[in-house]
């Protein structure tokens, strides 16, 4: 049986309405993942509408081929039915769930004050300094570095580990093959759900029309993302494996990997912004946008003040943009498991989830 979610009965319910609508309608099926997964049963517990809402990816489309819209009596509008039923899925499996649901009336202004606060605390601690250490150690210490980052990374993977266990409860998820992982990877790494079936995109911000802009920028975020990470892994391997300190040399693999990263972040991050304005706020979960635009900008304002620190090396400027770097990244890890970071995991559970069910 699956774990009884505090949900909000009202959004469940209107989600399963329409999903049984849907379900008997079945005009939609090719579109994206969602629809087979409909077709697949004739009830939908809790957990079942949890887990259908975590792999919508809101491209819309299936809004715009909809007969049975506004003004229908059906008032059929399911990818904001489901997008409040993953936002609620996100703040009632965080731990505690008031600090996502606060983030996500307030994200600009709590990522902005968290940003200015901890960078305004490395410049004091820059200026304690006593050390005489080469690139960015001269300024601040690495063990200094270290005991900042490493607390603060482990903690926010601790809390989504343990969220991620409540949501497979909740979703009746099934003990995972390797198998189920690889097609999960695969269907995120080619943003599959983003191309409307037929490799034409979504219509999230073209209405009616198709377009691929928000499937190429959600991939420069995430492959941006991830190269960034990788950067930061070789560089310490590199340090504590092979005792090769930085800084390092342009066509060394940590600034090979970081310097694409970034750029492909601020492209990508951008880009999201953009299509975030001009998006219908009808067909979303209009009660977070705040929190979603503060964490694409958190996530862009990361790979730019890493350029800018990059560029910036050798003058006057490095201090304070150490600083205000080092506190983008440190509030972004800080706000991971309450921000829109966290649908990167909970959408992989979902489409693992989606290959089980596949299987059966």
């Amino acid at each position: 049986m699956s774990v009884k979610s505090p949900i909000t009965t009202e959004v469940i319910t209107e989600a399963q309405r329409q999903i049984r609508i849907c379900n008997a309608c079945r005009y939609c099926e090719g579109y994206c993942s969602v629809f087979p997964a409909i077709n697949r049963q004739r009830q939908f517990a809790t957990g079942d509408i949890i887990q259908l809402a975590n792999l919508c990816h809101n491209c819309q489309g299936c809004y715009h081929a909809c007969q049975y819209i506004e003004p229908h009596e059906f008032k059929i509008n399911l990818p904001q039915s489901l997008a409040n039923v993953r936002v609620e899925s996100w703040q009632t499996h965080s731990i505690p769930s008031f600090f996502a649901i606060r983030f996500q009336q307030s994200g600009v202004a709590i990522a902005a004050i968290l940003v200015i606060a901890i960078a305004l605390f490395i410049i004091t601690l820059q200026n304690l300094n006593t050390t005489d250490g080469n690139g960015f150690y001269a300024y601040m210490s690495h063990s200094m570095m270290v005991l900042m980052f490493t607390p603060l990374f482990i903690a926010p993977l601790i809390i989504i580990a343990a969220m991620l266990k409540r949501y497979w409860q909740t979703i009746n998820g099934k003990p995972i093959r390797l198998t189920h992982v690889q097609q999960a990877i695969s269907s995120a790494a080619t943003m599959k759900n983003l191309s409307g079936g037929q490799g034409q995109g979504c219509n999230y911000e073209a209405g009616d029309r198709f377009t691929n802009k928000r499937r190429w920028f959600h991939q420069a975020t995430m492959f941006g993302f991830l190269l960034c990470f990788a950067s930061t892994a070789t560089a310490t391997i590199l340090h504590y494996v092979f005792q090769l300190p930085a800084p390092y040399p342009l066509l060394s693999l940590p600034k090979l990997l970081g310097l694409p990263g970034g750029i492909l972040l601020v492209i990508g991050c951008a880009g999201l912004a953009w299509l975030k304005v001009k998006a219908n706020p009808d067909l979303g979960a209009t009660s977070v946008r705040g929190g979603e635009m503060a964490f694409i900008l958190l996530l862009g304002l990361t790979g730019a003040t890493g350029l800018l620190l990059y560029f910036a090396t050798g003058t006057s400027l490095v201090p304070v943009l150490l600083a205000i770097h080092l506190g983008t990244v440190l509030s972004l890890f800080i706000l991971m498991p309450y921000s829109k970071m966290v649908h990167g995991f909970f959408r992989l559970a979902a489409l693992i989830h989606d290959a089980q069910q596949k299987a059966r």
